[in-house]
Formats: C-alpha cells, structure tokens, sequence
C-alpha cells in the first residue's frame, strides 16, 4: 500500500489544526476581493466573470501546490496595463477577439512562469533595484487612476494611450454624470477615510464591502437599472446656457452571465507568430513573476511565526494557475499584497485561507449572480483609483528618497519611461539608467556583470571577501553559492576592499543575515565603517573612503 506524501499529510494537519481561523479569514479577504476582482477585470479590457474565475483558480489550486503560507492568489491591479494593451493591441478593433488572443498569451506566460520555477529562477527577484520595481508600480497606479477617473465619474472619453487618458481627466470631470460621480466620490471617501476608524468596531468592516453597498444602494435609488435620459443645464441670468445630456443605463453596472459555465471562454492561439502576441507574453512573465516574488517575499516579513515561502515552488504553482486560468477565460493571477496583508491581519494560519477565500467566491457567483448585476461600475472604478494611489503615493516617493537621491532618480526615470512607451521598454530604461549611473560611480565596465568575491573556511565559520564593485547586476553568482553554505554556522561578509554596495545588494545582505540567524547561525559584516553612505538610510548605497595625505581628510574612492 502506497504511502501518502508528507506534503499532504502536512496540509491536512494544517486544515484539522487552523480550519476555523483560515475559514474566517478567508470569508473576510472574499469579501474584499469579489468587488476587485470585478473591478480590475473590467480596467483590463476582460469581462467581469474573468477575475473571479482567476481568483477561483488561485485559491482552489494554487494554494495547494503552492510554497507560501499566507499570501492570497488572484488578479491585481499591477496587470491591468498589460492586459488592456494586448487586447486592443492584438484584437485591431475587435475586444472580444483581443481577449481570446490575450488569454492565449496568459497561457503560454503561465508555462514560462512553471519553468522559471522548475530550473529555480525565484533568485532573479533580487537582480530587479529596488528602486525599478517600485518605480514600475508607480507609473501603474498612475496609469489605473488615469483610466478609472473617467469611469468614476460617469464619463467616456475615446483615448487610446495613457498620457491621453492624463490629459483628457479635466475634461471629463467638466463633463461628469452628478449620479455616477455621487457614487464613485462617495466610494472614494468611505476608501480614504476608513483606516481613520483603526480596527476597532465599525472598522473592522472592509471598506470595499462598504464601497459596494453603497453604490448598490444608491445604483437602486437612481434606476441605474433603467434607461433614462435627462438634461442638466448650466449658467445665469443674460448668460449662454450649456446643456449636457446624461444617460443612465445597465451599462454603468457590472454585467455577468446568468450561468457561471457561461463565463467559460477558450484561448485563441492564432496569434502566436506575431511581435504583439510575444510581447504580451513577456510583460506577463516579467511583471507577473516579479510582483509575485516581491510580494510573497514582503507578506513572508508580515508572518507572526516567520516562516519562509519557497518561491520556486510559488512560481511553479501560480504559473500552472495561470495556464489552467487562461484556457477557461480567466485572467492571469498573482500572489497579491493588499488581500494578503488582510489575510495575515484577520488572523490567518495556513494556506488554507486562499483556498476558503476561492470556495466563497465559487459559491456566491454561483448563488447570487442577480446580485451582482445591481453593482455600479463608479463603485469599482473608486477602488481600483485608491489602489492606484496606494502603488503612487507621495510616502513612495518619499521612502525612496530616503534611501538615496540616485534611487529617487532611478525611480522617476523608470515612470517617465513607463508612461512614455510601454512596460517593458519602461523597465529597461530604468535598468539601462541603472548602469549608466554605476559606470559614473567609476564602476569598470568589466565589474558590472562579474563580481570579484571568495569564499574561505576559517575555524568558526565562512568569510566571503568582496572586491571592486558589488551591485544588483553583478550579485548572482554569490548569491547562489551563499545559498549552499551549511546552516549553524558565523558567515562573515568582509567589505574592507570592495569599492561600493549598492542599495540592492545592502539589501540582500540584511535580509541573508536575518534569514541565516534565525535558522540559528550567526552573522557579521566587517567593513563598513570604511564606507560613505549616500543618506542616512541604514541600508543605503555607499562607496568606500580613502584618506587623502594632502588634504588631511578621507574622502570617497
């Protein structure tokens, strides 16, 4: 007789152990979800039913397969821009073809995503500055509220590109629907001032729960349901009158069909010999891998017991995921923060929770699709803007100063060239301002991609000697043989004669020593009074100083 793997004997003494506390939380994270997975399905150009299939999956699935604990899979707003170009890029016109083409290209991310997995590719999170990936989140949120503001107010410009949806917001707020903009501003409010409240009584409801009922309320009140036309006119006595015309009609509400098998639409392959095809797959892959690697890195730091995620193993799964997702019509998911930072905060304990989280979902969509059919698209529209705000904050921009000025820079340029050409082209730029930056630090052209390092055993443990250069691009190698050094012993990093760190390897480093000495080794790093720092940050960039015998004084290498 065949005995059961340990992974799933595990899994279920999880569920025997926790099923109360994860079935809780999982109930309190499907509420918030079920309105953003409707609402960012509709930015990306996909049919409401889209999210909810992705999220389905996610939590049926791939929290079975999966490495990590506590992060909740499932569609995020960091892929919207993505998706919204590739289905009117390879649709020429046609959405619903665009989307058939784009489900295609989610399929074949997905595989790409299970092989970065299979040959553990989950190392590459950390080749990515810092100040690049936060930068792509920015000019993502920027692009969300850009396209959302129209919708929340009750307006439909004909743009195409993301400065023109920035640029038509003004005329769109001049034109807006009283009604519809009621709603998505009174959503808007309830989002801002909610975390006001803290966690206690009234609080503790998730805003988005509070943003739906609302617009479901006043859609009621208004007979969004109905077709109705309606002047407004604007102006004073001797004065020209200026009339708007309003309409109020289903199309302001979310439109699902009445049976869940409905939903279920099949990948069109036929364009996968095209530039456009392979360059949606790309972004997918890259952003959605990313994302996924950051956050189920940061929701690791938000878990009270401290466990560590394996992140191939994440990959792996959500890449299968996102193939099973794609051939049924569902969007591409990722392990997303603002869901699995509730998670963690209502008192979740296993995976578990992303799996209750995606039975809700089946079963609501399944029972109460009517509904649905009475939730405005201004309610949805006010939460994807706030979470556009979250990843373009001011306090972004602030923390990254504080790291350095150079990551400030690295940071504005990535969203100038995000907003100005595309993802991809965006992230490159940033990455090519990267290593222009260290090639005027004096880093050699040789060094940028070949770090000099080694390795000696000494009585009480390792001591790896770095020199010249140890920045993102260069930082692989090491890595990977630090992640085969015995556990329980002192791991000495010796800066004395490495010429700079950059943010990201600094970075690497604090996050390797907290790692190493909670699996009870012991940690140092020796050097680094030698060194300049470019801001008080404890983990900023720094370059190593020298003393000048002329002027009396050390200074930068």
């Amino acid at each position: 007789m065949k005995r059961i793997p340990q992974s799933i004997l595990s899994s279920l003494a999880d569920l025997a152990d926790n099923w109360r506390t994860d079935a809780v939380s999982g109930f309190l994270v499907f509420l918030i979800a079920l309105p953003l997975c409707f609402g960012i399905a509709m930015a990306s150009g996909f049919p409401p039913m889209a999210g909810i299939l992705s999220a389905v999956i996610g939590g049926l699935v791939v929290s079975r397969i999966g490495g990590a604990r506590l992060t909740i899979t499932g569609p995020a707003a960091g892929l919207i821009t993505v998706l919204f170009s590739a289905v009117h890029t390879l649709g020429q016109g046609d959405l619903f073809a665009g989307y058939r083409y784009t489900l295609a290209a989610i399929v074949v991310a997905g595989v790409l995503q299970i092989l970065l997995g299979v040959f553990r590719a989950g190392r590459l999170a950390t080749f990515f500055p810092a100040a690049i990936a936060h930068g792509t989140l920015a000019a993502i949120g920027i692009i969300i509220i850009a396209r959302q503001t129209h919708i929340l107010v009750g307006a439909r410009p004909t743009v195409e590109t993301s400065l023109q949806s920035l640029t038509h917001i003004p005329q769109s707020l001049l034109h807006y629907n009283p009604e519809i903009f009621l709603i998505g501003g009174l959503g808007l409010l309830i989002l801002f001032a909610w975390p006001l409240l803290g966690n206690k009584g009234i609080g503790r409801v998730p805003a988005p729960v509070l943003v739906v009922l609302t617009g479901f309320i006043l859609g009621r009140a208004f007979d969004l349901n109905q077709t109705e036309l309606y002047l407004v006119s604007e102006g004073a006595e001797n004065e020209a009158w200026h009339r708007h015309i309003f309409v109020n009609a289903p199309q302001f509400l979310v439109d699902i069909p009445d049976s869940f098998l409905d939903s279920l639409v099949f990948a069109d392959f036929s364009k996968i010999g095209t530039l456009a095809f392979w360059n949606a797959v790309l972004s997918l892959w890259l952003i959605g891998s990313l994302e996924t690697l950051l956050v189920a890195s940061a929701v690791d730091r938000l878990d009270p017991e401290h466990r560590r995620s394996d992140l191939d193993r994440d990959l792996t799964a959500i890449g299968t995921g996102n193939v099973l997702s794609g051939l049924i019509g569902g969007m591409p998911m990722i392990a997303e923060i603002v869901r699995s930072s509730a998670n963690v905060g209502y008192g979740a304990r296993s995976s578990w929770s992303n799996f209750f989280h995606g039975l809700f979902l089946l079963l609501f969509v399944a029972l109460f699709p009517h509904l649905i059919r009475d939730i405005p698209l201004a309610s949805l529209a006010a939460l994807l803007v706030y979470a556009g705000y979250r990843l373009t904050s001011p306090k972004a921009f602030a923390k990254t100063l504080d790291i350095g000025f150079e990551q400030l820079a690295l940071f504005v340029i990535t969203i100038v060239g995000i907003l100005t050409t595309d993802l991809l082209i965006g992230v490159a730029i940033g990455i090519a301002a990267k290593l222009l930056i260290h090639r005027w630090q004096g880093v050699k052209l040789g060094n940028l991609f070949q770090l000099s390092y080694r390795i000696t055993r000494e009585k009480t443990g390792y001591r790896i000697k770095l020199n010249g250069a140890a920045i993102f691009s260069n930082f692989l190698a090491l890595k990977d043989e630090l992640a085969e050094l015995p556990t329980g012993e002192t791991i000495v990093f010796d800066l004395t004669y490495a010429s700079l760190v950059d943010h990201t390897v600094m970075e690497f480093i604090e996050r390797f020593s907290q790692d190493y000495i909670a699996s009870g080794g012991r940690c140092e790093v020796h050097g680094l009074d030698r060194y300049e720092p470019y801001s008080d940050h404890p983990l900023a960039a720094r370059r190593r100083k020298i003393f000048n015998w002329r002027a009396g004084r050390s200074e930068s290498v």
